[in-house]
C-alpha cells in the first residue's frame, strides 16, 4: 500500500516522515498522476483555504472528492480535518472559502480554538490510545456536530478533536510534529489492513 501526502500547502515533510516511521511507503502527491498512483491520502496541516484553492487550480478537488466517496481512507490533521468534513462553520471570505470534502459526516468549525496566539498543546485521551497523546493545537478547528456513523475518538476542552468514521481518520491536532507516531500508526494499520470497521 502506498500512501500519498497532499503537497500543495502545509507541513508535508514531518507527515511523510512518520509515516515512514510507522513502516508505510509514503510519497507526495501534487498532481492528479499522483493521486491515482496512491492507495490513501494524508491531508496535512496548513490553511485550508488555502489548500481547498489549490486543490482546484491543480484539478484535484473533484477527482479527490470522488475516491473519497468510492472508500479510498485518508487521515486529515487541523486544515486536513477541515477539509474532509461535510460542513464547514466560518468557512472563510466568498470566493476563497474552504470547500468541503463530504468524507466524515461532521460539522467543523474553523479556527474554533482562537488566532495564532491561542495555540496550545497537552495531553488528551484518546481511544485506543494509551498513554494519553500529547497534542499540539495551532489554529485548531473543533468538530461542532457528528453523524451517526462516526466514532468520537479525542476531546479537548470538552470538543470534539478526533474523529473516525469507516477508513477516513482525523484530528484537529498536529500528531505529525510531535514525535509521537501512534496517530500515524493507527492510520496506516486502518489503510493495511483494508478495515472500514469503527471498532479500534
Amino acid at each position: 500500500m502506498r500512501i500519498g501526502v497532499l503537497a500543495l500547502q502545509g507541513d508535508t515533510r514531518e507527515h511523510l516522515a512518520a509515516l515512514r516511521a510507522a513502516g508505510a511507503e509514503a510519497t507526495t502527491v501534487r498532481r492528479r498522476t499522483d493521486l491515482d498512483a496512491v492507495d490513501a491520502l494524508v491531508l496535512p496541516g496548513g490553511e485550508s483555504t488555502t489548500i481547498s484553492h489549490l486543490l482546484r487550480e491543480f484539478d484535484l478537488f473533484d477527482p479527490l472528492r470522488d475516491r473519497l466517496a468510492d472508500g479510498m481512507p485518508a487521515y486529515g490533521s487541523c486544515a486536513g480535518m477541515i477539509l474532509l468534513a461535510a460542513e464547514i462553520l466560518d468557512a472563510g471570505a466568498a470566493g476563497r472559502a474552504a470547500t468541503p470534502l463530504g468524507a466524515i459526516d461532521m460539522t467543523v468549525r474553523r479556527n474554533a480554538f482562537g488566532r495564532q496566539v491561542d495555540s496550545f498543546e497537552g495531553e488528551i485521551e484518546f481511544a485506543g490510545l494509551d498513554p494519553p497523546v500529547h497534542a499540539v493545537f495551532i489554529r485548531a478547528p473543533w468538530v461542532e456536530r457528528v453523524g451517526p456513523g462516526v466514532q468520537v475518538l479525542a476531546r479537548a476542552a470538552g470538543h470534539i478533536v478526533a474523529v473516525r468514521q469507516g477508513p477516513v481518520l482525523a484530528t484537529a491536532f498536529h500528531p505529525e510534529i510531535t514525535g509521537d507516531r501512534r496517530v500515524h500508526q493507527m492510520f496506516v494499520d486502518i489503510v493495511t489492513d483494508g478495515s472500514t470497521s469503527d471498532d479500534q
